[in-house]
């Protein structure tokens, strides 16, 4: 009897669909925690942050004291000799050299700086529209590793089904020629299991090409060549995140994604900058201290030796009359930027919405397919089965159970993708509304078989 053989190489070939290639198969959370330590991406993310940071600095830098020191030496020379001596006078000339050092210390406060405020409130946003970029790198990070991991696990499942497929066509093969030699099967029946076999080698080799290929990718965020992953448990149920409503994962995306909360922020600095250039047409005030010293030597009758000191305390005061148009050229090139930014914005909100919405979509209709795949999984085994039996008993032909065969691999590896598909939605829906973190990480992790 050959139904049995074969039936238990169906069984067995899936069992790795469902339980962990080795006991220390590295799950999400450690291919993630991988990721954060070497992902360029991310690291790139994280110094840009880092850099933004100094705008707060830098901006505040305006309205702060300057304090500066600047000072000089020189050897002075000087000689005057008479164009046109008098009569009766004899010819004289001088020379004098001395030398004369100078410093000056000068202690700058602004007063009024219109600029300098707008620009201090433009370090604040900068540095804040970083911290939402790199809000979005890890969110993305997050988005990334997952989707390589399940990208892994599924050229896996097709690797396996179809090395399934090829132990149970070669058995099919093995019972074709045997029945074939003792005279009650036809060559057709040989020569189509030996078709399919030739199939699946050539479906083995490309599924072992496009594993290894998704395993670089992974490696390409890790930094290193991944350890065998953790599978889903066998028979795990999914659900659609809470709450069950397309609209308000939409309106969280327009108004919490990192993306948009960032082009938010450039509106702001934007609207700053044009308050900026306009203060080019306002007056400035500073106070102003200073004190300087002034060391001059020599022994010339007319430019005594001798140390002098001065102090000034005041206030120093401008008001800009005429610039050449240059004011006013960068304020309609700053209200132009304004008004790019608010369409920029607009268009990452549009963006943030139509993602949520093909994620929520994406989520809703991958549960409806699992549960149409768990029953077509069923169907297809009854199916397989009853034509196994159907050839022993001679009312089916090899063809028959060849197909079913193919058809039970087909559905179980779309099943397994669709789980797959499912979840990453569920990720990129939390994404798109900007609350997706690491406990969303935790709890897909907590569906892997450890």
């Amino acid at each position: 009897m050959r139904n049995p053989v074969i039936a238990a190489l169906v069984s067995s070939a899936f069992v790795s669909l469902s339980l962990p290639l080795q006991a220390q198969a590295a799950d999400l959370l450690q291919i993630y925690k991988e990721a954060l330590s070497n992902d360029p991406v991310y690291a790139s993310a994280r110094a840009a942050m880092v850099a933004g940071e100094e705008k707060v600095a830098q901006g505040r830098s305006g309205l702060l004291p300057q304090v500066a020191v600047s000072g000089s030496y020189f050897e002075n020379g000087l000689s005057e000799t008479p164009s046109m001596p008098e009569p009766n006078v004899g010819y004289t000339s001088f020379s004098a050299h001395y030398p004369q050092s100078t410093y000056t210390v000068q202690l700058t406060q602004p007063l009024f700086r219109m600029a300098n405020w707008q620009q201090y409130q433009i370090g604040i946003l900068s540095a804040a529209s970083t911290e939402a970029q790199f809000a979005q790198a890890r969110e993305d990070l997050m988005l990334r590793v997952a989707q390589a991991y399940f990208d892994v696990l599924t050229a896996q499942d097709t690797l396996t089904s179809i090395q399934a497929n090829k132990v149970a066509i070669t058995e099919q093969l093995a019972s074709a020629k045997r029945n074939f030699e003792v005279g009650t099967t036809t060559i057709t029946d040989s020569n189509e299991a030996q078709s399919r076999y030739d199939l699946a080698v050539a479906q083995e080799l490309a599924a072992q090409n496009d594993l290894e290929i998704k395993r670089t990718a992974l490696e390409q965020i890790i930094g290193k060549a991944p350890a065998d992953l953790a599978p889903l448990r066998a028979g795990v149920k999914l659900a659609l995140p809470e709450p069950a409503q397309m609209d308000k994962w939409v309106d969280g995306a327009e108004h919490e994604n990192f993306t948009v909360v960032g082009q938010q922020i450039n509106v702001e600095i934007a609207h700053r900058t044009v308050k900026m250039n306009r203060a080019g047409h306002y007056p400035t005030a500073d106070f102003v201290a200073q004190r300087q010293h002034t060391n001059q030597g020599g022994d010339n009758i007319l430019y005594p030796p001798g140390i002098a000191n001065q102090t000034a305390v005041g206030v120093q005061w401008n008001v800009p009359i005429f610039a050449g148009f240059m004011t006013d050229s960068k304020v309609k090139e700053s209200v132009a930027l304004e008004d790019k930014a608010r369409q920029d914005l607009e268009s990452a909100r549009r963006t943030a919405a139509q993602s949520a919405r093909q994620s929520y979509l994406g989520v809703s209709s991958g549960l409806a397919q699992v549960a149409a795949y768990e029953a077509a999984e069923v169907s297809s085994q009854t199916s397989l089965a009853s034509n196994q039996l159907g050839y022993q008993v001679g009312i089916r032909i090899n063809i028959d159970v060849l197909n079913a065969q193919q058809q039970l691999y087909n559905t179980r590896q779309t099943l397994a993708k669709a789980r797959y598909d499912t979840i990453v939605n569920g990720l990129r829906l939390k994404s798109a509304a900007g609350s997706l973190k690491e406990d969303d990480l935790v709890a897909v992790n907590g569906l892997l078989a450890h």
